[in-house]
């Protein structure tokens, strides 16, 4: 299969990701959001959120199973469009809902503590985002700059643990959607791993043991 020239993959993608965010602010302008519209935009940023990081955690698998590397270039654009729509999801919360009252925020935090855990996950999206570049791979190191970005994976957990948490029944199995295709992109990877920590018996040593475990007639 051709593969697609990156710098047009590129800019797809980042116009497709534009759009949610598009049609939001024209939703805030028509003023067509249904219910309480703070709650529809946390709602909505959060969703997206989730989307993109998940997106991003596909891009390994797919690579894989493709043999299309170049899809491993499109991935430092998900992630920093995953913490762009956290940070539009963390602002729908500060702003929208508690007009940037600390007080009311903290009040919220104890009757609602799975807001914690997607504090705790903003949190860690932060030095991920600040490092996607060449930059910080150089002055990090190939091997500490991946040991950092493997904190997607908590990071992944932590939102569905987030969603699940404040899910009502009816909402339950959108929020098991999420977390079960999580849970098939962290099988893959430890398989992955696995694989690549397993060294490979040369076809000597093969035929060796072979060999030797015949026995006379």
């Amino acid at each position: 299969m051709q593969a697609i020239p990156v710098n047009l993959a590129r800019s797809l993608l980042f116009f497709a990701a534009c759009i949610p965010a598009g049609y939001l602010l024209w939703q805030i302008n028509a003023n067509t959001l249904s219910g309480d519209h703070g709650e529809a935009v946390q709602q909505f940023t959060g969703t997206w959120t989730l989307n993109f990081l998940l997106l991003t955690l596909c891009v390994s698998p797919l690579r894989a199973i493709t043999g299309q590397h170049w899809l491993l270039r499109l991935r430092r654009m998900l992630g920093l469009f995953t913490f762009a729509y956290a940070c539009l999801h963390l602002f729908a919360f500060v702003g929208f809902n508690h007009e940037f009252s600390i007080a009311a925020m903290a009040r919220d935090i104890v009757k609602r503590p799975f807001i914690s855990v997607g504090l705790a996950a903003f949190a860690l999206l932060i030095p991920l985002a600040l490092t996607s570049n060449a930059a910080a791979v150089r002055k990090l190191g190939g091997r500490k700059w991946q040991e950092l970005h493997r904190s997607i994976y908590l990071i992944a957990i932590l939102a569905c643990v987030h969603l699940l948490w404040q899910s009502s029944f009816d909402e339950l199995p959108r929020a098991l959607a999420y977390a079960c295709l999580l849970g098939v992109l962290l099988w893959w990877r430890v398989q992955n791993r696995k694989q690549k920590a397993t060294p490979a018996i040369p076809s000597r040593q093969v035929q060796a043991i072979r060999f030797y475990d015949k026995r006379p007639d």
